[in-house]
């Protein structure tokens, strides 16, 4: 938990000095030090959901080679 509690000050961090330093506004800083975290969260979710299914469909693919091509496989 301190790991990600470590990684989540340095990306807020992150977000903040980089949005400071492009439009010198604090205000705007904030925000986007905690939209962005957020969303990038949500987004990371289901880049893992599509992930599973990469993987998934790969492990069916080596289990069944006729799945790979569509075709039967052997005599």
């Amino acid at each position: 938990m301190i790991k990600t509690i470590s990684f989540a000050i340095a990306h807020f961090t992150v977000a903040f000095s980089v949005t400071f330093a492009l439009t010198g506004s604090v205000v705007i800083g904030g925000l986007v030090a905690l939209v962005e975290p957020t969303v990038n969260t949500v987004v990371y979710h289901f880049h893992e959901k599509l992930w599973d299914r990469i993987r998934a469909r790969r492990a069916r693919t080596q289990d069944d080679p006729q799945e790979m091509t569509g075709m039967p496989v052997g005599g």
